[in-house]
């Protein structure tokens, strides 16, 4: 993985976040979406680079509580095809946590589907607490 370069994005970048081609995201890049999230200063992306091309990714949002210290919560984790299984996933997910370090949080969590082996395989590889539970979405209720 020594070609590969891990990068924090602030409100800079927003036009190197829109110049991420498709297939790195789950859709298609929003410019008002993009542009609101780098603006913020509670969201996280993390890329990694190939040279200029983004393979990898990370997002996040620190969360505060009003009766625990902030935590961050990690949105998405994804490794464009063609570059699975280089360690590309943990970079980002290892610089998501350290950036949650640096922001002050006491802690980091994340979700994903019991059938997700890949994502399942990264995060126990992490050393990440296994909590079971049960989730719920509204995904496209309104």
């Amino acid at each position: 993985m020594n070609k590969i370069t891990v990068r924090v994005l602030g409100p800079d970048d927003f036009h190197r976040l829109m110049a991420v081609p498709e297939g790195l995201f789950d859709a298609p890049l929003r410019e008002d979406q993009a542009r609101a999230f780098l603006d913020d200063p509670l969201h996280a992306c993390v890329l990694a680079y190939d040279r200029d091309l983004a393979v990898g990714m990370a997002t996040g949002v620190v969360m505060y509580h009003p009766d625990k210290p902030p935590a961050m919560f990690i949105n998405e984790v994804g490794t464009r095809d063609g570059y699975l299984r280089q360690g590309i996933a943990t970079a980002v997910t290892d610089r998501m946590i350290a950036l949650a370090r640096e922001r002050g949080c006491e802690g980091v969590w994340l979700g994903t589907e019991t059938d997700n082996a890949a994502a399942l395989g990264l995060y126990r590889s992490m050393g990440g607490e296994e909590v079971a539970g049960v989730y719920f979405g509204w995904d496209n209720a309104f």
